[in-house]
């Protein structure tokens, strides 16, 4: 019976000792690599992405239309020729789209300041023009929102004093920078009326502190990103020369 218990004992030591080790992290370590030429290219990994490469850069550099002035989105107080452009583009694009879905109209556009990324320069206007003007991947959605919130979004535009892109809507302020005129669609805003405002999903879910979109009455998202609108805009006109116009001003 001896040799049963030390078979027995020797059996639990090893099953004891054999067990699988817990490792624990005790240190991270790491080092900055520097992009540049220094680093060798891997002429496999190049040419592989070569053909690739150069389709991108092809669709890139097709000429789509072509601008008739460099604009930029400090060019105005309260609206600027590059934002009433960028905001028009994604009434006039985004407006056949929702109405082909719900049968209604897009009634305003509301888009950011801070969200025009580059100038439009003068010239050659390309697909690359439209994602330098808008890398960032936004896409279009149509708020249903009723006339006491859309009065909530234009007391945030007259307090931010900034040109950001509006289309459809018009407002005056006077010297203290309160709202004297206020109008979509040249008729005047009710209060309990619904109506559509299209925006990027960054600003519906409170971007730039936005925070008049929720809660609301429906949201329509198009699956549509502001620059492709802006690239299909880019096909259909030839000429791009937007202006400054009344949409926002103030009366000092």
């Amino acid at each position: 019976m001896k040799w049963k218990f030390l078979f027995f004992f020797t059996f639990l030591f090893f099953l004891t000792n054999c067990k699988e080790k817990q490792l624990y992290l005790v240190k991270v370590e790491g080092k900055q690599i520097a992009v540049s030429d220094s680093l060798v290219t891997n002429n496999d990994i190049d040419a592989f992405i070569k053909p690739y490469r150069e389709h991108i850069q092809k669709d890139l550099s097709t000429v789509l239309s072509y601008a008739a002035d460099t604009y930029s989105k400090t060019d105005g107080e309260f609206n600027t020729a590059i934002g009433n452009f960028m905001a028009d583009a994604v009434f006039d694009e985004a407006n056949p789209i929702f109405k082909s879905r719900t049968g209604k109209h897009i009634d305003m556009v509301l888009l950011n300041h801070g969200g025009i990324r580059s100038t439009l320069p003068k010239g050659n206007v390309t697909a690359r023009t439209a994602f330098e003007l808008m890398p960032f991947e936004n896409s279009i959605v149509v708020v249903a929102m009723k006339g006491s919130q859309v009065n909530d979004l234009i007391q945030y535009l007259s307090k931010s004093k900034r040109a950001h892109p509006i289309s459809k809507l018009k407002l005056v302020l006077n010297k203290d920078f309160n709202v004297i005129e206020a109008s979509i669609g040249n008729n005047p805003i009710v209060a309990d009326k619904t109506y559509y405002v299209a925006t990027n999903d960054y600003l519906y879910n409170g971007g730039d502190n936005m925070l008049f979109f929720q809660p609301n009455d429906g949201l329509y998202v198009l699956d549509y990103k502001i620059r492709n609108a802006l690239i299909d805009h880019f096909k259909k006109v030839d000429t791009i020369k937007p202006v400054r116009d009344n949409r926002f001003i103030q009366i000092r």
